[in-house]
């Protein structure tokens, strides 16, 4: 097979999966939401058991006003959602669906790209906040960034431990590195990591930065039509996608347990969704954070720990 019908193979799989799986993770959405909190209505949209709920959201956003506020900086304001949604595409490119060549594109210092491109939202996050030219919006923004850059530390230290216990960076070696006994291992890693990730996507309870009834919608205040679904859509993406990053870091990714890796594949996808589930039900089950608790719970708790962590990784490194 010729070297770009390959590349071109792969890069179209990475974007039916970027288009796909985060739809999905919003219609579970809707359904686990509404079964756990009674709610009727995303029961009812197309009948049978509201399937086309997700559907009826898109034609809504569809139809809606594309409005640019007057005072705002037209290009910026425009560009953020797409800024928002890019990081994660790139993200997917290196995450390993299965052994061998199930991987877009396999980097020996895969995990220090992933971690250096979610970082860029922030910078979708303060494009929002300022290009809007509103004062709730700009304080959400310096809100959501103040939480981003606080929740990288854990996140990045929480990361390096494992790549510490697997002697690489490389995302396919760290799943092959894995074993069983990981899990108790690197357990206050794994959650340091998942708690960390839900504040990166600023899902509940971590979501007081774009909270309605603390600053209004925050710095997606004057987003409105697609350009609002777009924000919405880097919000599910980013499900999948830390999803995907637990299960390859923590959960040894395609390992099932039996020794054929041949529905390698198909073991990722269900710890996938297993782990996508766990954060739909946080979003139903927990208030949320005030702004003290939050950054309470960043440098009191996640960084000590992390920093626990990495000393225990080491040591266990050097006696074995």
């Amino acid at each position: 097979m010729p070297l770009w019908v390959e590349l071109l193979i792969r890069i179209a799989g990475v974007v039916v999966a970027f288009l796909t799986l985060p739809l999905i993770v919003g219609q579970v959405e809707h359904k686990v939401m509404a079964h756990m909190q009674g709610r009727l209505g995303p029961m009812y949209a197309g009948a049978f058991h509201g399937w086309a709920q997700l559907v009826a959201d898109g034609v809504k956003f569809v139809q809606k006003e594309d409005v640019t506020p007057r005072a705002a900086d037209a290009p910026v304001f425009k560009l953020a959602p797409l800024v928002a949604l890019v990081p994660y595409l790139l993200v997917l490119l290196v995450i390993p669906l299965g052994p061998g060549d199930l991987v877009a594109q396999p980097l020996d210092i895969g995990l220090f790209f992933v971690l250096a491109v979610v970082g860029v939202g922030v910078v979708a996050v303060l494009m929002s906040a300022w290009a809007s030219a509103n004062k709730y919006s700009l304080l959400g923004g310096l809100r959501g960034a103040a939480q981003l850059l606080g929740y990288e530390l854990p996140l990045v230290l929480a990361a390096a431990s494992v790549a510490m216990a697997a002697g690489t960076l490389s995302l396919p070696g760290i799943v092959e590195a894995w074993q069983p006994w990981w899990l108790i291992w690197q357990a206050p890693a794994l959650a340091v990591f998942f708690i960390a990730a839900l504040a990166e996507i600023r899902r509940p309870p971590f979501d007081m930065p774009i909270a309605d009834s603390e600053l209004v919608f925050g710095y997606m205040t004057e987003y409105t039509g697609l350009r609002f679904a777009f924000f919405l859509l880097a919000e599910y993406v980013g499900i999948v996608v830390i999803s995907a990053l637990t299960t390859v870091l923590f959960l040894g990714g395609w390992r099932g347990p039996f020794a054929d890796d041949t529905l390698g594949w198909l073991w990722t996808l269900i710890k996938i969704f297993a782990v996508a589930f766990l954060i739909i039900w946080l979003r139903v089950s927990y208030p949320r954070l005030r702004e003290d608790q939050l950054q309470r719970l960043c440098w009191l708790i996640l960084v000590p720990v992390a920093l626990a962590q990495l000393v225990l990784t080491a040591a266990v490194r050097l006696a074995i």
